[in-house]
């Protein structure tokens, strides 16, 4: 079922063709690395679409093609005044699609993040379902879909499939449904903070789950307590209820660890052990956010990896 488009979003898929045919292509780095970049270029403004549209630089109308201008104006995503506007909205490159998601800097608690983990998610299902393929209308379901990366990745390998996406953030599925459009597959958007809401049985279920210690508790980066890990546990219990026999859980998040060992994972095992499930596991980056462990909640801690781990129903 393809879902209803509202006219600012229309605005929006508008203007990713319209990229596309420009040709435009930025890739979004860490907000560490964005700040740094973006040092360099204290006080300019934004002379092209990459400036305006990747590294949210401000700037002055009739600076960048007219026809996206207008596009933008009509998707409520130009903040400022007749002197100097912004771009509310940033886009990024993923293999050959464009997503669009919120501008830099994601400070809001309703901020719709994409960066280096949206990569590795897309890149971790993409080896799963070449490793090991779906049945036919197959069930798949991205738990806190955000910008829509993992269950629009999905829906492209498995062409046939039927893709729920859910999020807690409308301005997430909002953004969703624009990039699925704009990829050209369909999916069927849920405002949920689990599963109460979606269609049994699930035969794929993806994750990819906020793992840092946020202070200011922002939904798209707060993992919660289990060392920033609670929330990814959540979403493995969740999944690991609706499961169909033979469906999986991949979750791509990040495993604190402490003396060698991960709370995240030994928690995982647990759930695989007491639901009959097999969990496999791995980590693909043994160091990430190192500035992080700089705060309290972190003195315990000797590093963040990133892990991919999967739970399997038969």
């Amino acid at each position: 079922m393809r879902e209803p488009i509202q006219d600012q979003e229309q605005a929006l898929i508008a203007a990713l063709a319209v990229l596309a045919a420009r040709d435009y292509r930025f890739t979004t780095i860490s907000p560490a690395s964005h700040a740094r970049v973006l040092e360099r270029r204290a006080g300019e403004l934004g002379r092209d679409l990459r400036d305006v549209l990747g590294w949210s630089l401000p700037f002055r109308p009739g600076t960048i093609d007219p026809e996206l201008e207008t596009l933008l104006k009509r998707a409520g995503a130009l903040d400022g005044g007749e002197d100097c506007v912004r771009a509310a909205v940033r886009v990024s490159t993923l293999g050959d699609r464009l997503f669009v998601h919120a501008a830099y800097p994601t400070d809001a608690s309703d901020s719709v993040f994409f960066g280096p983990d949206s990569y590795r998610f897309a890149a971790a299902i993409e080896a799963e379902l070449a490793a090991r393929s779906l049945p036919a209308g197959a069930h798949i379901v991205d738990i806190g879909a955000g910008s829509g990366v993992g269950g629009i990745v999905a829906a492209r390998a498995q062409a046939d499939a039927r893709v729920t996406l859910t999020d807690v953030n409308p301005h997430a599925l909002s953004f969703a449904r624009v990039n699925a459009a704009a990829a050209g597959v369909r999916v069927h958007t849920l405002l949920d903070d689990g599963l109460g809401s979606v269609e049994s049985p699930i035969d794929f279920a993806i994750a990819n789950p906020p793992y840092i210690i946020d202070d200011c508790g922002r939904a798209y980066r707060d993992g919660g307590e289990l060392l920033g890990g609670a929330i990814a546990l959540e979403m493995a219990q969740l999944a690991a209820k609706r499961l169909s026999p033979g469906g999986r859980l991949l979750l791509y998040t990040g495993a604190t660890i402490v003396q060698g060992r991960s709370p995240l994972v030994e928690a995982l095992e647990h759930l695989a052990d007491t639901s009959a499930l097999r969990l496999e596991w791995r980590e693909t980056d043994p160091d990430v956010f190192g500035e992080e462990l700089a705060n309290p909640a972190y003195r315990e801690a000797e590093r963040i990896a990133l892990v991919v781990a999967t739970l399997h129903r038969g």
